[in-house]
């Protein structure tokens, strides 16, 4: 990879997702995700709940320092 290749993660790859604070606010998919075969973004209120579901993929996403 040369220096100014970003590498992505594949969108919708996993079906659960660990992510914290840092990572708020959460969007499905998450910045780094390419985004070319994905859904379109959607932010998703996990703070109240600890745990959202996409209304799109499906994909769960916990948050793990609650």
């Amino acid at each position: 990879m040369q220096a100014n290749e970003i590498k992505e993660t594949p969108a919708n790859a996993q079906n659960r997702y660990e992510v914290t604070r840092a990572d708020l606010p959460l969007s499905c998919p998450m910045p780094g995700m390419s985004l070319w075969n994905s859904h379109p973004r959607v932010y998703l209120p996990i703070e109240a709940s600890g745990e959202e579901r996409c209304p799109y993929c499906g994909a769960v996403y916990v948050l793990k320092d609650k």
